[in-house]
């Protein structure tokens, strides 16, 4: 998983390099495409198909931009100045998957967009901290709920992270929003994908667009998004997803 994981930071990096005004989804995806491709690896992505969905995912990365939140399909929009771009990728290395995400601003960002990412950035942060053994799964969803709240953001409802191993996604859920200390004990070798999504609406509120994988937050407000996926170990979290 660790392998994987490198594939994935790679990947991403290589999106954000990419990524300026001017250039389009479908770009950045072929960018993705090639590093992962040159590194000996599978998209998780490509041609994935859950039941909800209308068709397999036509992409190798995820490209949501501004109101967004996930799921976004690369396409030939092209990117603006300004605009907020979270980038989703996952990659398969001798049967086991990584999966990470990351937000930024193409070219300049507004100061509301620096601090949307920036909070998105550190709930994933406490996130990560809280996932230790013999915690709670309530302890790592608190984390990125209370980080929302003190700052004014949403939390999308059922948006939230998964178990991943020989599968990209796998149980336990791993939600945005819950109590600290309830639910599932966390045990040591459990891997899972922590990826706190916030919007700067006040409505936890989305919908499904027309090609039926985007999802969008409700009253339009633009949405940041940040995942690793991390191995729970007796000295504590080891994210997976780091170059």
């Amino acid at each position: 998983m660790r392998e994987a994981g490198r594939v994935v930071a790679h990947a991403l990096a290589a999106v954000q390099e990419a990524a300026e005004p001017g250039v389009s989804l479908l770009e950045l995806d072929a960018v993705a495409a090639r590093v992962i491709a040159k590194m000996d690896a599978r998209p998780s992505f490509l041609g994935y198909h859950p039941g909800w969905a209308p068709i397999p995912y036509p992409g190798v990365v995820c490209l949501s931009v501004n109101d967004v939140v996930v799921h976004g399909l690369p396409d030939g929009r092209v990117l603006r100045e300004g605009d907020l771009l979270s980038a989703d990728c996952g990659a398969e290395v001798g049967g086991y998957h990584g999966d990470a995400a990351v937000t930024f601003a193409v070219g300049a960002a507004d100061e509301a967009g620096k601090r949307l990412v920036d909070t998105t950035r550190l709930a994933l942060e406490r996130a990560i901290e809280a996932a230790r053994p013999g915690g709670r799964m309530g302890d790592i969803a608190h984390a990125v709920e209370r980080t929302a709240r003190e700052a004014g953001y949403g939390v999308l409802e059922g948006c939230g992270g998964h178990g991943i191993g020989t599968a990209m996604h796998e149980d336990p859920p791993v939600p945005n929003t819950g109590r600290a200390g309830r639910g599932l004990r966390l045990r040591e070798g459990l891997a899972i994908a922590i990826e706190p999504m916030f919007h700067e609406g006040g409505r936890d509120e989305a919908w499904t667009m027309d090609d039926g994988w985007s999802i969008a937050t409700a009253d339009g407000s633009r949405a940041a998004h940040f995942e690793h996926s991390l191995a729970i170990t007796a000295d504590g979290p080891v994210v997976l997803t780091l170059p």
